[in-house]
């Protein structure tokens, strides 16, 4: 749980500093998604470190979700009929870990649909890349994710998603230091202001791409 989390957590920081290129314009935020495609080529084939990248999170991902379940069942039939009183209790971000995950698990269906695969849920004008040469791909991310989040009820939906992100890499990062036995309590005090901090980042970060471009101020 504490290794998927953590590549998910930096997959998810370094990935919106990648939005952020939309603040620059369609050429950069289109030329970062053309780089992604183009990586490494000859070396590796065309698309070959995204792919490489989707299996290593697919991985992660069919993980993180069985080790979740499997310490939300464990739990359950260690506690039996009977609830043990007195003890301290749980940070409303922990107990709502499960909840959130599962929202997030429906999130990533619906990103994928939306803005990578554009299947059912994309917006009228979505155009996928189309390969142009052995290493060019003609790319239109910025203009996808304009037209998308210009619909105001995927526009609030995303908003709202980074919230629930933000809530869950807050706690998350902060059962990493529990889970890899950090005891100090100088290292959890500090491993908390850092999973407060990426939480925050996150939610800012990709939170105000939707507003901005519902408002107009991206176009």
């Amino acid at each position: 749980m504490a290794v998927t989390g953590t590549i998910f957590a930096l997959f998810v920081l370094v990935h919106m500093i990648g939005n952020l290129k939309a603040l620059m314009g369609p050429e950069e935020f289109n030329s970062y998604a053309r780089f992604l495609r183009v990586l490494a080529h000859p070396l590796i084939p065309y698309e070959g470190v995204l792919w490489i990248l989707r299996i290593v999170l697919l991985g992660c991902l069919v993980a993180h979700v069985w080790a979740g379940v499997l310490i939300w069942w464990r739990g359950r039939r260690s506690r039996g009929g009977h609830r043990r009183r007195g003890m301290a209790g749980l940070t409303w971000g922990a107990r709502t870990m499960l909840l959130s995950g599962i929202l997030l698990l429906g999130f990533v269906v619906v990103h994928l649909l939306d803005l990578t695969l554009g299947a059912g849920l994309e917006s009228s004008s979505f155009r996928a890349p189309v390969r142009t040469g052995p290493a060019d791909v003609d790319v239109h991310a910025y203009q996808n994710l304009v037209a998308s989040l210009s619909r105001p009820p995927m526009a609030i939906y995303y908003s709202l998603m980074m919230l629930v992100i933000g809530v869950h890499l807050a706690q998350g990062i902060w059962n990493v230091i529990n889970d890899l036995g950090g005891t100090g309590p100088r290292l959890r005090r500090i491993w908390l202001l850092v999973g407060l901090l990426v939480a925050l980042a996150v939610v800012i970060g990709n939170g105000t791409l939707p507003i901005l471009i519902l408002t107009g101020v991206i176009s």
